[in-house]
């Protein structure tokens, strides 16, 4: 993503919005803005072909709108294909707000962007997401019933972070399998980088198993808690990238997985949390084939919170929750045999079911 500010001079040469690479056929981009909150949003719808756009909102202080703009694109086209792989009848949609979500978060902010939400008719259900909490939706459901991911004692399903963790592990247990022999992680070494919610989660069940976690992030504090609260290793190198690793785990933002990067990395399997962890998809998905390092798709593995709060929508308990969670290492398996019988990327092969199945609803559809 670019850091530099578009002059208006410049901008009249280039097309910012239906030119993005990412922008992939976007059905829809809401630019939203209100001087008295000081709210300023974009809503990407990208694909409803499955059903309504289902995605979190994310708030994040960018370095500007272009990469504002940018980000919700590439988040909302993940969710189109996060939905369709995972068998939910939803489209992709993503909000970012931008903002520090510290020190400009407010209610009567949050309230303003549920207004916008809501005014979209239900074609975009917003959730939590960075920068986000549940009781931060449980404020957005004051004014529009377009949200999910709302408290337990509301009637929702909660938090979706400890699922998505839980998916996500077992997403990295399947790619251990199929690059080790086995599923077991027990003394595997595994750098986990961005501890948030998820994050966290996922050590959790790491140390539970009994691997070697080290752990990295931009907060020192949270570095600390983490490794007291659970004996594991903070990452005091350079260049985590370089460093001798079983499994690379980003639970931060996305494309770390990049040209500065891709050569260094020395896990033999990359499986995390964070949305569009390759930079460039068949690039990058690529070169991972070629040295031999098994990616787990990450709009496939970190789909655990998207089915936690689908249940809200279609009404299912705790226990399809984790059923459907749990399946996510079937699928993973499926997917990765695929990709190796037909010489593709993981990627392609994943990107392929998902895209297969709307396709297939879109010809339904029509007749």
């Amino acid at each position: 993503m670019t850091s530099e500010i578009i002059t208006s001079k410049d901008l009249k040469k280039m097309d910012p919005v239906f030119g993005q690479h990412s922008f992939d056929n976007h059905e829809q981009i809401v630019f939203c803005n209100d001087k008295d909150t000081g709210l300023k949003a974009i809503i990407g719808i990208h694909n409803t072909v499955l059903g309504p756009a289902l995605g979190g909102t994310r708030m994040w202080q960018y370095n500007n709108e272009w990469e504002a703009l940018n980000d919700v694109l590439r988040l909302s086209r993940g969710m189109t294909f996060k939905s369709a792989i995972t068998g939910l009848n939803l489209g992709g949609g993503k909000a970012v707000i931008i903002g520090d979500s510290k020190t400009q978060k407010t209610p009567e902010l949050m309230k303003r962007f549920g207004e916008f939400v809501h005014s979209l008719g239900g074609r975009y259900i917003t959730a939590e997401d960075v920068g986000m909490t549940t009781g931060d939706m449980d404020t957005v459901r004051e004014v529009t019933p377009f949200v999910t991911g709302i408290s337990e004692s509301k009637g929702g399903a909660g938090n979706p972070s400890p699922i998505t963790a839980y998916g996500v592990f077992m997403g990295m247990k399947a790619a251990a399998k199929f690059q080790f022999g086995s599923d077991i992680l027990e003394d595997k070494k595994v750098f986990v980088q961005g501890i948030g919610n998820v994050g966290e989660a996922l050590v959790e069940h790491l140390v539970d198993e009994g691997a070697n976690v080290t752990i990295d992030d931009i907060s020192k504090d949270r570095l600390e808690q983490v490794r007291t609260k659970y004996g594991v290793n903070i990452y005091s190198g350079n260049d985590i990238y370089s460093e001798a690793m079983d499994i690379y785990a980003p639970c931060a933002l996305g494309a770390t997985v990049n040209d500065d990067t891709i050569y260094k990395l020395q896990a033999k399997v990359v499986a995390g949390a964070a949305n569009n962890q390759l930079a460039d998809e068949n690039k990058h998905g690529r070169i991972l084939q070629e040295r031999g390092i098994v990616y787990a798709p990450d709009f496939l593995i970190n789909a655990g919170g998207i089915i936690n709060v689908y249940a809200e929508l279609e009404n299912y308990d705790r226990q399809e929750i984790i059923r459907k969670t749990e399946n996510i290492y079937n699928t993973t398996l499926e997917i990765l045999d695929n990709a190796k019988a037909n010489n593709l990327t993981t990627h392609t092969a994943a990107f392929n079911i998902a895209k297969d199945r709307i396709d297939t609803r879109k010809r339904e559809n029509s007749k």
